[in-house]
């Protein structure tokens, strides 16, 4: 199990980016389409399935994996997948480039291609493998406990390499996490399905900001101490970037 620091300041953050390049990729899995009741609007909502890559010196990080197939998943999302081999011959690596995964968490549209990495480690919070593996209609099990599956379970926070961090950003599951990229000209936050769009994100930000008695996840406040330039998400195009800065 791999643990670390909980967190740290922001001279320490400032000077971890000023040493540490991570070059960062947004690769396109498809799109499926949520049901109107699962999107909480009167209409189903068509949301795209992002990856990404972040290359640095110590390897090729890859973080989500694509859609799994089932029959009953393909009824309930009509899914159009993009193989995950040609999205990354896209990126110009293949499939055996590929070092490490890193799953935001273990549902079927960001664990997909998972099986394809035998050997490979897979880094997952301890609360997210349990919960994939024990409860019942969470993911498809032939994602998790495949031929060869190496996972690496993670314990809260973690630096994975110099300046790539994983953070727990609890909510949409119980282990779910983000991955923070320390760059030359800022911070990189990969936060999948922490949200499910920027727009939600920012509404989170600004209920931290305000002072006023308005509920926000907790993580938004570590996302801040990390002073990011943008933050990118699994199921959402637009970036999250901050407005006008000081600096």
């Amino acid at each position: 199990m791999l643990t670390g620091p909980a967190s740290h300041t922001r001279e320490e953050t400032h000077h971890a980016r000023i040493k540490n390049v991570g070059d960062v990729r947004r690769i396109d899995l498809g799109f499926f389409v949520r049901p109107a009741d699962e999107a909480g609007a009167p209409h189903p909502r068509v949301e795209p399935v992002y990856g990404y890559l972040v290359r640095r010196p110590e390897g090729l990080l890859l973080f989500d994996t694509g859609m799994g197939a089932h029959p009953d998943v393909d009824a309930h999302y009509q899914p159009t997948r993009r193989p995950l081999p040609e999205a990354l011959q896209q990126a110009g690596v293949s499939t055996n480039d590929v070092t490490m995964i890193v799953n935001c968490h273990l549902h079927f549209d960001h664990c997909g291609g998972n099986p394809l990495f035998t050997g490979r480690p897979i880094l997952v919070q301890d609360k997210e493998l349990a919960a994939a593996r024990k409860t019942t209609d969470y993911t498809l099990p032939e994602l998790i406990d495949f031929a060869g599956a190496h996972y690496l379970e993670i314990s809260g926070e973690t630096e994975l390499w110099p300046g790539v961090w994983i953070i727990p950003t609890p909510g949409h599951t119980d282990g779910h996490q983000s991955v923070a990229v320390l760059r030359a000209d800022g911070t990189v936050v990969l936060a999948g399905q922490a949200r499910d769009d920027a727009t939600t994100f920012g509404r989170d930000l600004l209920a931290h900001q305000s002072g006023h008695d308005i509920p926000y996840p907790k993580w938004v406040e570590r996302l801040i101490e990390l002073d990011p330039r943008a933050i990118v998400f699994a199921h959402d195009a637009a970036v999250w970037m901050p407005g006008e800065r000081k600096d």
